[in-house]
């Protein structure tokens, strides 16, 4: 055992040294640094950003490793340094510093964000805090525009998919994160909220994909007469109908967590480098969390789970897609509702 530690740490030792003298040797048969080079041959997006993030975070130089840590005032100077630091013309390479300068903006703003996000999970609902009741009273206004709420604490809430009469015991695990995005979905992208909501609670019709003699084997004879007796246009609406069985609103929470460990992981970089210009925002991040609620629903439905117990099965799947998908630096979720119209040029 202690053979095979001594062995890798000579063999990380000597491909680091090797690293670094593969580098040198670059630099000098092509006149570039490192930064150059992914500056110059990496398109603009996550592949770029990514790199260069790597490069600072993995220098020898404490001023280059600090820089991605950097307040977003001061990035104009630390570009400065960096070009000084690796005796790089200005005037030369004016379109570098431009590179440098988008790629700190979305590495420092992600930073930021983090940090955004955790402050707004962390807080509490409060039901004295006249915010914290407006915005809630302003989720149901938005998705039962067609029914007043007759109380506050009301048997109305589970409606809209919270677990009893009160939703602020609902809010404990993403605090205020789970109202912001809830409100976001319902507010700026209502008809889809609309939807998902009025799917959540549509009655179940499993899909005939067998023929007649199939059907009986999980039909009763009076249930399979009723279905004849069906219009083909009826027939067809109700063979693809079929129930999502969650509620709306704890869904949309538990939906909250899991953008925060994308988020959090890192996972998310690649999104919002290739969506974001600059630096990424709460509003990115809110505008992600829509995607993911319009895509775990039809997630859902094409799983067809049995009953709610699946949740977390269903969950863990979609969660491992979305994760997939990231991992090509080229991607971006795309939007495919009214919120995010703005979301992505590429």
């Amino acid at each position: 055992s202690f053979a095979r530690m001594f062995v890798q740490v000579c063999l990380y030792f000597y491909c680091k040294c090797l690293w670094r003298c593969l580098k040198f040797v670059v630099r000098k048969l092509t006149g570039q640094c490192e930064l150059q080079r992914i500056c110059y041959n990496t398109k603009p997006g996550a592949a770029r950003t990514m790199k260069i993030e790597a490069s600072l975070k993995g220098s020898k130089s404490k001023r280059l490793q600090t820089s991605v840590n950097v307040h977003p005032d001061a990035i104009e100077k630390t570009i400065d340094d960096i070009m000084e630091l690796k005796r790089i013309n200005p005037d030369i390479n004016p379109q570098l510093g431009v590179s440098l300068q988008a790629c700190l903006l979305q590495i420092v703003g992600y930073r930021n964000l983090i940090a955004e996000v955790e402050k707004l999970r962390r807080e509490p609902y409060d039901s004295e805090n006249p915010q914290h009741e407006e915005m809630l009273l302003k989720l149901w206004k938005c998705l039962k525009p067609n029914s007043p709420l007759k109380a506050r604490i009301s048997k109305q809430w589970c409606e809209i998919g919270f677990q009893g009469d009160d939703p602020k015991t609902d809010f404990r695990g993403m605090g205020l994160l789970g109202l912001y995005n809830l409100v976001y979905f319902a507010e700026w992208d209502t008809e889809i909220a609309q939807q998902v909501l009025t799917d959540s609670l549509h009655p179940k019709y499993r899909e005939v994909k067998k023929n007649i003699s199939n059907a009986q084997q999980y039909l009763d004879f009076n249930y399979f007469f009723f279905l004849s007796q069906l219009s083909k246009a009826e027939w067809e609406k109700k063979k693809f109908d079929k129930a999502i069985g969650y509620s709306f609103a704890i869904v949309g929470i538990n939906i909250t967590d899991l953008a925060y460990n994308l988020l959090v992981s890192g996972a998310l970089k690649t999104h919002f480098y290739n969506v974001a210009p600059e630096a990424p925002t709460l509003t990115h991040f809110q505008q992600t969390f829509c995607y993911l609620m319009h895509e775990f629903h039809k997630f859902w439905i094409d799983e067809d789970p049995l009953d709610i117990m699946e949740f977390n099965r269903v969950r863990e799947k979609f969660y491992k897609r979305i994760l997939r998908q990231l991992q090509n630096p080229e991607m971006a979720l795309c939007p495919h509702f009214a919120a995010s119209e703005s979301l992505i040029n590429m």
